[in-house]
């Protein structure tokens, strides 16, 4: 069985064959949006009567998908990948792909495209829809089906979570004309991208918010070739207006600015409510040092798209730039949130075997797979709940984390109890409540038991000095008629105190607005008919009857004003579930980052190497970019880095920040790690990648040239160098900046 492997290339075996197509076939509905990578499935054979045929599959992107003729090209270049004898007297069985069947869903029209190949035989491509029935491919499926796969392969090459076992990615745009391919199709389908999705964070996908403009968008904007993409939608802007927000962003990436704001300037008046358009406005005022312009615009977006995050969340980052921390938080508590679902993925089966060929020449340089015994972590750097925040919600946190990593975690509680009801304001606030209730019911009670009912139906009251006298300063406005002046009367009648009306009174809590009101009132009589003009007589508030709360610890000299203040809510909103949650998740961050500083201030004191194992510098590292402390999380990396274990994603946030600082050689060194991560993983892809997206970066500053001679100086293996080399190829072929110098 060893020799029906393919060498070089991923593949897990099945138990029984055909069932991964199967298991394919029947998770069609579940998929939402690009859907899962492509599937590969071949069935091997000896050609010997008695020896058991084999089914083994793979996933992949990056191959043409455009007609039925590249994906069986791509099965019969498999034949010449399958292990050879070891000797030529060797006795064991010679396997052959008998059959192939290349799998490639259509986001678009929602259905399965899949080509069968015989070898040798012939080539049959039909079409699977949601219920497994089969029909024929026509021309419009097959360019949505090139479309769908070219997006699977840009959209996701750097995603973590769309990853799965025995997964092979190749480069989905390998020349110019492939390129002008991409654009001719792109054009053709761009009044559908809506179809195909779009981000978790948009809720409602539209003609410029969806998963084709984001494809366009980052992969010429990951190599800084915005012309191209402004060539297109130029084209596209006569048809729909709307497409003016994604010229002018390309304009500006050109540092074409005077046309963009033309262009801007232009469409606003046909688009008023398009609130990308409003978005890019409002990027290029911030880039300017125009806040304040800019916050007028991002409020109107709000306006346009109330129910999309990326509105509100706009909104949010102003207000954070501007420091107006309060206006911030309330913003952020009015996002709407949605659910996220996950990327699309195939269903798991059961295999009888999994092959991961080991490339020799580029894993030499990485750590062993196998995980050290000591490669362990503290529970609770475990069970933090960042890391597995998702969507929108992630979003949220990343805007919580950056509020306090510019006030500070104790003015951050200030602001949030300044804005929000907290919950034992809440519960005194209902207690009070609960207190006056109970006062009026005895009010109430001792009113009616004083009442007395003539002969002739008339109503009045036992005596006048037993008359009821209600507090007319208290925070109860629902009994009126059985004081002061009535009560003077002899025979004054009550009628008033039973009427309909008024038989379940009116209870309003009284704000401190409502006291100082009262307070300016000239002549106020009292429950019990005298008039009082001067600072004698005080109102009776709630906060009287503190005693009866559970307030003991606080001092009892505190002024009635300042309590009173407490139960101001005129100004307050209730904080959402959600980001009460999210200020959990903050604290727990908060709490453990605090407590490995302290121990890493405390080990330098007393001269102590502080040691942690690699899983744990890893988790620490991430909570610093999480908290925006760059610094310690660089040197978390770097720590684990030191460590054996085999990780790709030290090495991944070193490159991002190495790239940032402009360092070359550093640059190069993370660079290098990386790409033998990922080849050792069967990415063999150069772009869209953080690695070609880094080099691009650092090219437009120093030129190709110093880049290419830094990888010489490194006395690579031949191998290695080839890798780093294809890099700087694409740069060449697709003339990106920096290419020529």
């Amino acid at each position: 069985m060893t020799d029906a492997a393919f060498k070089d290339i991923p593949e897990l075996f099945e138990v029984d064959i055909g069932e991964a197509l199967t298991a394919r076939t029947e998770s069609l509905v579940t998929f939402r949006e690009l859907g899962p990578p492509d599937l590969c499935h071949v069935v091997k054979s000896t050609g010997r009567t008695g020896q058991r045929d084999l089914g083994s599959f793979h996933y992949i992107s990056g191959v043409d998908a455009s007609s039925s003729a590249s994906l069986a090209a791509y099965i019969n270049s498999l034949t010449y990948s399958l292990e050879d004898n070891l000797a030529w007297f060797s006795k064991g069985p010679t396997w052959k792909v008998r059959n192939g069947c290349y799998c490639c869903f259509n986001a678009f029209s929602r259905v399965d495209v899949r080509v069968d190949v015989k070898i040798p035989g012939g080539v049959n491509a039909y079409v699977v829809d949601l219920r497994g029935e089969r029909h024929e491919a026509t021309s419009e499926i097959w360019q949505e089906t090139y479309m769908s796969a070219l997006l699977r392969a840009i959209l996701y090459s750097d995603d973590p979570s769309y990853w799965t076992d025995a997964y092979r990615k190749l480069d989905p745009i390998t020349s110019s004309e492939g390129e002008v391919r991409f654009l001719q199709a792109a054009e053709a389908l761009f009044m559908k991208g809506w179809q195909v999705g779009s981000d978790p964070e948009i809720q409602v996908a539209t003609v410029v918010s969806n998963h084709l403009t984001a494809g366009i968008l980052k992969y010429f904007g990951g190599s800084g070739r915005w012309q191209q993409a402004a060539n297109l939608f130029e084209k596209l802007s006569a048809r729909e207006p709307e497409v003016a927000s994604l010229l002018a962003r390309s304009y500006l990436g050109m540092n074409e600015e005077v046309k963009a704001v033309q262009i801007m300037s232009n469409a606003i008046k046909h688009t008023p409510r398009s609130y990308t358009l409003l978005h890019v406005q409002s990027d290029f005022l911030r880039s300017k040092g125009k806040a304040d312009w800019a916050l007028k615009l991002v409020k109107e977006a709000v306006n346009c798209a109330p129910s999309e995050f990326v509105t509100w969340e706009k909104l949010t980052e102003l207000y954070i730039e501007m420091k107006d921390y309060e206006s911030a938080l309330l913003t952020l508590n009015s996002c709407p949130m949605f659910t996220y679902n996950g990327r699309d993925a195939h269903r798991p089966i059961p295999t009888s075997r999994v092959h991961l060929p080991f490339k020799r020449q580029i894993s030499d340089i990485l750590p062993e797979r196998q995980k050290p015994e000591d490669d362990e972590a503290d529970p609770a750097l475990l069970r933090l709940p960042g890391p597995r925040l998702q969507g929108t919600w992630a979003r949220a946190y990343a805007l919580l984390t950056r509020l306090v990593s510019e006030i500070g975690w104790d003015e951050l509680l200030k602001t949030r109890s300044a804005v929000f009801v907290m919950e034992e304001e809440y519960r005194m606030q209902k207690a009070q409540a609960d207190i006056q209730n109970v006062a009026l019911k005895q009010q109430l009670r001792r009113e009616v038991d004083s009442t007395v009912i003539h002969e002739d139906g008339t109503v009045s009251r036992r005596s006048e000095s037993a008359t009821l006298t209600a507090d007319d300063d208290a925070s109860i406005k629902g009994v009126r008629g059985s004081g002061g002046s009535k009560a003077s009367e002899p025979d004054g009648k009550v009628e008033e105190a039973l009427s309909p009306s008024d038989s379940i009174p009116i209870i309003r809590v009284s704000t401190e607005s409502d006291i100082e009101r009262e307070l300016a009132e000239s002549g106020r009589v009292t429950p019990n008919g005298k008039d009082t003009d001067g600072p004698a007589s005080v109102i009776t508030s709630p906060i009287v009857e503190r005693p009866l709360t559970a307030a003991a610890n606080e001092e009892a000299e505190s002024s009635s004003a300042a309590l009173q203040e407490a139960f101001s809510f005129t100004n307050k909103r209730l904080c959402e579930r959600w980001l009460d949650n999210l200020f959990m998740v903050l604290y727990e961050d908060l709490r453990v980052w605090t407590i490995f500083r302290a121990e890493v201030a405390h080990f330098k004191t007393q001269h102590v190497a502080y040691r942690k194992t690699g899983l744990e510098w890893e988790i620490l590292g991430d909570l610093g970019v999480r908290l925006h402390h760059k610094e310690e999380a660089k040197e978390a990396y770097q720590r684990c880095i030191e460590t054996s274990r085999y990780s790709q994603k030290p090495w991944t946030k070193l490159l991002e920040m190495y790239a940032e600082e402009g360092d070359i050689t550093r640059t190069v060194q993370a660079a290098i790690r990386v790409a033998a991560y990922q080849h050792a993983d069967f990415t063999e892809m150069t772009y869209p990648t953080l690695i070609a997206r880094c080099f691009f970066k650092l090219g437009e500053i120093h030129g190709h040239a110093k880049i290419s001679f830094t990888l010489l100086s490194m006395g690579l293996s031949e191998p290695i160098l080839k890798i780093m080399d294809s890099y700087l190829q694409y740069g060449k072929t697709f003339k990106v900046e920096g290419y020529d110098f």
